[in-house]
């Protein structure tokens, strides 16, 4: 991409979309496009098209997606598939029609078999069953690379596909009822703080591992994979740290940087989920990037804007 091309960010307000656009701007690249879902609904193919017939972008960051936790995941299966299905089959489609020189599609780890070997390298993708809790927004991300994987073969695009392990950040969701567990802790320990409640409780019993990563850590990494390879160079991407943590070690750590002085307690009646979910990040290190930010930091830098600018646009019915 060179600083004038025009750039479509779909997806430009959520947690990942937002960064990318933020380290965008950092870089310089000022031509950049988007539409908030109130403008352009991406599950409908007739405004896509237009949209993409009226903008004709040149790269697109196909970050727009229907996302949550365990509890939304298990309370609108449908919604999860149909949306993410929909979002996707016509923003590749359109990027194909308008000729787009160049597309990234950002997954989701979750596209991994449960008990897939730790930490999970690309070639694991399909080798096994998949978490029962988060399969259809699984199976809508599988379809989204292998779409992507299709055109190229076919038509010979360029549209390549990462899959980031759990992403945190500025502009998270932290609402209980559909949120990942990283913002979802920071509200209940910020929340059990302020309420002065002894104990928080937290689901399952606190030893799954996860791997978490900095939105614009993530960001960064897109921006280096679209100026840095196609799609003959290598296929799926994973992006991760490399290194995870337990639960029951985020909680802690979660607890001590809100300075939350209660205690902790395991509903073992309620899903783990997955056992582990580390991501062998080898292939995109062996190209040169790398993540900066350390747990501990970022997690500091989420709950300061939960503090500030996270309450204000609750405030302001944002």
């Amino acid at each position: 991409m060179n600083k004038k091309s025009k750039i479509y960010v779909a997806g430009h307000r959520g947690l990942v979309g937002s960064a990318i656009v933020r380290r965008l701007k950092e870089f310089g690249y000022s031509n950049i496009v988007f539409r908030t879902s109130a403008e352009l609904d991406l599950r409908n193919s007739t405004e896509v098209e237009s949209f993409f017939d009226e903008e004709k972008p040149e790269y697109v960051f196909l970050a727009a997606a229907k996302v949550g936790g365990i509890l939304a995941n298990s309370t609108f299966p449908a919604d999860f598939i149909r949306d993410n299905m929909a979002i996707q089959m016509n923003v590749i489609h359109s990027s194909y029609l308008y000729q787009v020189k160049k597309l990234l599609f950002l997954g989701s780890s979750c596209i991994y078999p449960k008990f897939a070997p730790q930490p999970m390298k690309e070639e694991h993708l399909l080798s096994g069953y998949l978490e029962p809790t988060n399969e259809p927004y699984a199976i809508a991300k599988i379809a989204g690379l292998k779409m992507c994987e299709s055109y190229n073969r076919q038509f010979g695009t360029n549209y390549l596909s990462v899959m980031p392990t759990n992403i945190y950040g500025l502009y998270d969701n932290f609402d209980l009822q559909s949120s990942h567990v990283l913002p979802a802790l920071i509200r209940k320990f910020a929340e059990a703080k302020k309420s002065k409640n002894r104990a928080v409780e937290l689901w399952g019993t606190g030893t799954p591992r996860r791997e978490f990563l900095f939105a614009d850590d993530l960001a960064d990494a897109c921006l280096f994979i679209m100026n840095k390879v196609n799609t003959n160079d290598i296929g799926l991407l994973n992006v991760g740290t490399g290194s995870d943590i337990s639960i029951s070690a985020l909680a802690e750590m979660i607890g001590e940087i809100v300075e939350y002085q209660g205690s902790i307690r395991y509903n073992t009646e309620k899903p783990d989920g997955t056992p582990r979910k580390l991501l062998d990040v080898s292939k995109l290190t062996s190209l040169g990037w790398t993540a900066k930010t350390s747990l501990k930091d970022g997690i500091r830098l989420t709950y300061e804007w939960y503090c500030t600018e996270y309450k204000e646009r609750m405030d302001n019915g944002i």
